[in-house]
């Protein structure tokens, strides 16, 4: 099974990173930054006469990057209570790429793979990410992605989630699943 890590912070080494290396050590993954990539917001044309333009930026590489991969993983910060805003923007993005005949089986190979998510967060992130949780839920089921899993931990500045031995328990669970 091959993995593709998808990473939506922006603090280099931060505590989602940290968590999601120690589910990842050993193991022969791609890792994707999105804070590396220029991904446009979506522009919804669903409904217009000549549907969606081709945009000029690097989503497309990013979606070339994942979808060999069997497993996803989604690694993001909990910002506000949700994924981060870097996340979300990709995640939208897959409306236009429902609807792109340069992906004619887009949600089809998206039916194919497993997902987990990773999210660190500092404020009560055990009741208060759950709804990201869920979120993500529903965005799974919508593509047709098997929702396998997700790891929680409380962190907020580089570092705490090291001292997290629930988060961290469950990071070698999932590693060793993995293997």
């Amino acid at each position: 099974m091959s993995i593709a890590v998808i990473y939506g912070g922006n603090r280099p080494n931060g505590n989602v990173e940290t968590l999601t290396k120690l589910i990842t050590q050993g193991l022969n993954v791609e890792e994707v930054y999105l804070k590396d990539y220029v991904i446009q917001p979506i522009i919804d044309k669903r409904h217009a006469e000549g549907g969606f333009s081709e945009v000029n930026d690097d989503y497309n590489a990013i979606i070339d990057r994942i979808l060999p991969h069997d497993i996803l993983i989604f690694s993001t910060p909990i910002y506000w209570y949700s994924m981060t805003g870097t996340m979300k923007n990709f995640i939208d993005r897959w409306s236009q790429t429902l609807r792109d005949t340069n992906y004619p089986n887009f949600k089809a190979m998206m039916s194919s793979k497993k997902a987990y998510v990773i999210a660190v967060g500092g404020d009560q992130p055990y009741m208060k990410g759950l709804p990201m949780i869920q979120q993500f839920q529903h965005i799974f089921d919508f593509i047709g992605t098997t929702f396998e899993g997700y790891i929680l931990g409380e962190g907020n500045k580089p570092g705490d989630i090291l001292q997290d031995l629930t988060a961290l328990s469950a990071a070698e669970c999932l590693r060793k699943d993995l293997q």
